[in-house]
């Protein structure tokens, strides 16, 4: 049995796979509002003293980096260590991935009703190419996966912090709005569900917008403004509103064409994260891919790139379940602890 987790700073989900379980059917799934517990520890240990199962392997997306097999969470307070694991759960391998690397990994296993294509390239070394996966979601973070024999092994970046490189006019005055604001301004701080807010409240100093009332006042007490915005530009409701979902999508397409001349990623990019099923409908729409497609000489070598979006809302759980499966099956025969990668 593995135990397989995407550690959030929403929510935490676990979920223990036995080894012929489905994706989708797992012996035992929870999910745990992480802000009520002071670390993944306790979590762990109240999941699987109701199961009643130690397992052999466990691996968990984490958001955050990973270094020597440790993490600092990036939205919460807390400290994971995997040595600790090991020896505090009896568990003979426990690996920490990084959450998009996580979702990396799930990538090979899609089926197609996970995948919606906006831009099919010219896929004939998809098999034998890298892949990249740009995930914009609470945050904006950025993966890949390389071939290998076995398969692909998938590696974290942290490109989403990257420097926000305008490409218009008005973008330049976007990034020395938020360098006021933030100093460093990341992609991150544009291009992700976080970053939604900082493209309207620029729009709205620069006066060109008119603000309905019903607006101002929604956002007033929203605890999120991200949904009301999105909510009404979708709906054409507020002209600032499509303004700034048009400026986020521009934006992201800067950035996954800038991902993909950094990585050649010749077996396609795969959209993750939260936002782009949610937006299918706007980035299916011209400008998008225009905006991943405009690097002046690179043009045509980006246009040869499949582009993906991906529907799997369980995509970093199931790529650490993958992971997992990996490890044990890799594992030498008769061994009891799974040599390490």
């Amino acid at each position: 049995m593995i135990l397989a987790g995407d550690i959030g700073g929403t929510k935490t989900v676990l979920a223990l796979y036995r080894p012929d379980d489905r994706l989708g059917e797992p012996y035992r799934m929870q999910r745990y509002a992480s802000a009520e517990y002071a670390g993944l520890e306790p979590i762990v240990a109240e999941f699987l003293a109701s199961a009643g199962a130690t397992p052999r392997c466990a691996a968990f997306g984490v958001a955050g980096p990973v270094v020597a097999r440790r993490v600092e969470t990036t939205n919460l307070p807390w400290t994971i260590d995997a040595a600790e694991m090991e020896v505090g759960f009896g568990i003979p391998r426990v690996d920490l991935l990084n959450d998009l690397q996580a979702t990396a990994a799930a990538v090979p296993h899609l089926q197609a009703t996970d995948v919606v294509t906006l831009h099919p390239g010219k896929a004939e070394a998809a098999a034998a190419g890298v892949i990249a996966v740009v995930a914009p979601g609470t945050g904006l973070g950025i993966a890949f996966l390389v071939p290998t024999e076995g398969g692909h092994d998938a590696f974290p970046t942290e490109g989403g912090h990257m420097s926000f490189g305008p490409c218009t006019a008005v973008e330049s005055d976007l990034l020395l709005f938020l360098r006021q604001r933030f100093g460093h301004v990341s992609y991150e701080r544009i291009a992700s569900g976080s970053g939604l807010p900082n493209i309207y409240d620029f729009l709205l100093t620069t006066g060109r917008y008119p603000v309905p009332t019903w607006l101002s006042d929604a956002l007033a007490v929203a605890a999120d403004r991200t949904p009301v915005i999105v909510e009404a530009a979708l709906g054409q409701r507020a002209e600032i509103c499509v303004a700034t979902l048009d400026l986020f999508v521009h934006v992201l397409g800067g950035v996954v064409g800038s991902a993909a001349l950094l990585l050649m990623p010749t077996g396609g990019i795969y959209l993750g994260g939260g936002i782009p099923p949610r937006l299918l409908a706007r980035l299916r729409q011209a400008d998008f891919l225009e905006a991943i497609h405009a690097k002046g000489r690179s043009r045509a070598v980006l246009q040869r790139i499949p582009i993906h979006v991906m529907l799997d809302a369980e995509a970093a759980l199931h790529g650490a379940v993958w992971h997992a499966r990996k490890v044990v099956a890799e594992a030498p025969a008769g061994e009891g602890r799974p040599r390490r990668a």
